[in-house]
């Protein structure tokens, strides 16, 4: 096949070489942003693992949704941080792959994680007698090996199917590696390519808001039964819930925005503000919406940071 096509062994991130003017400002300012969302994640995690009273499965599901952040936002940032300082904008074949599974990893991850939620506290208001013998600490961690072991196996297929592609590109139309992106370099025809990971994604994303919506408006019922404080209790927690899954939504879509415009005239700036946004947002804002709006997370966070404020970290 290398004697058929000219392969590019490298890429140029041409996001990066727009922002290579202000690349100072765009480092500083990522930095930041990366050390904010690593801070508000670790701190819920910590909570979580420390404080006995949050060892349950609503919380649980909580501190894997943040942890997930943690590992989609560090196979994101350090590198543009450190290509932005050095004024790199080539990555590697490999290391591209690499980040392009990193950040499809995370992606299906948060989905199944938001679906158990949806499980979990459907099961807390709608069969909360049964609730105890159907759903606990063992059960929430074997569901989350599960789907993860689930999501592995989906991803790497997709992955490997794109590492036996031709890639005659050599320039990407963004400041990080992904699958599509990649798909638009192929030498060859990836029709297949893209309707395996189309249909795929789709139809994981569909069954995941299926499960979600159906969640929600059983437990929508039950609020209008039941007394008012409970209601309002129940109606606050899916709220809280609907609003996170309602960020990561908002950035699949900037994501899909951005591939349908790959090929028109749309300035570089729109892709990386695209890229950024659809990146950017859920990691930094859903442990912040969490820590505000659950109220036995609060404290605990609120005892936590006290604590070590104090120097008493025993």
């Amino acid at each position: 096949m290398d004697s058929e096509f000219n392969i590019s062994t490298s890429f140029t991130l041409l996001g990066l070489v727009e922002m290579d003017g202000l690349k100072y400002l765009y480092s500083s300012l990522s930095f930041l942003i990366y050390v904010l969302t690593l801070l508000c994640n670790l701190i819920i995690v910590i909570a979580v693992w420390t404080e006995e009273s949050l060892h349950q499965p609503m919380y649980v599901l909580i501190a894997s949704l943040v942890l997930n952040g943690i590992i989609g936002s560090s196979s994101f940032f350090p590198k543009l941080i450190v290509d932005l300082v050095s004024s790199t904008t080539v990555i590697s074949r490999d290391a591209c792959f690499i980040q392009s599974f990193c950040l499809m990893i995370s992606a299906y991850c948060e989905i199944s994680t938001f679906t158990l939620m949806a499980y979990d506290t459907h099961l807390a208001i709608c069969h909360p007698l049964r609730y105890n013998s159907l759903m606990s600490n063992v059960v929430v961690l074997n569901l989350l090996v599960g789907s993860f072991f689930f999501n592995l196996i989906i991803v790497l297929i997709i992955i490997l199917l794109s590492a036996r592609l031709p890639l005659c590109g050599s320039q990407i139309n963004s400041i990080f590696c992904d699958n599509m992106s990649l798909f638009i370099l192929s030498c060859v025809d990836t029709s297949m390519n893209k309707l395996y990971g189309t249909i795929i994604f789709v139809s994981y994303l569909v069954t995941a808001i299926i499960i979600i919506v159906y969640s929600y408006i059983q437990i929508f019922l039950v609020c209008i039964k039941v007394s008012k404080d409970a209601g309002k209790k129940a109606t606050h927690t899916v709220v809280t819930h609907l609003l996170n899954f309602s960020i990561f939504l908002t950035g699949a879509l900037f994501i899909f925005i951005r591939y349908r415009l790959e090929n028109t005239h749309i300035p570089i700036f729109i892709h990386i503000l695209l890229s950024i946004t659809a990146l950017l947002f859920p990691p930094f804002l859903t442990p912040l919406i969490y820590g505000l709006r659950t109220k036995a997370l609060k404290i605990k966070i609120m005892c936590l940071l006290h604590k070590y404020m104090n120097g008493d970290v025993t």
